[in-house]
């Protein structure tokens, strides 16, 4: 990506994120109620995928305490998340 698109990106992201803190003079009603755009990202970084990643799922089971996590399959964390 050319540098000052990336640059501009990097602006709005920032803007967004000080509207959303109250930092913001302004804020449009999107900055405030939409996702953050640290969280819409981590949404969309596996679009075209079937979800998330073994190892992201392992890493939740791991921060809820769901015991036998290292053995088990990406379907069985799905399913052990689930409950």
């Amino acid at each position: 990506m050319p540098e000052p698109k990336a640059e501009e990106i990097a602006a709005r992201t920032v803007n967004k994120e000080r509207a959303r803190a109250g930092e913001a003079r302004e804020a449009s009603p999107t900055s405030i109620d939409d996702l953050s755009s640290s969280r819409r990202g981590g949404l969309h970084s596996h679009s075209g995928s079937r979800g998330p990643t073994y190892d992201q799922l392992r890493n939740q089971a791991r921060q809820r305490g769901i015991k036998g996590r290292s053995r088990m399959t990406k379907a069985q964390l799905e399913s052990a998340l689930s409950r």
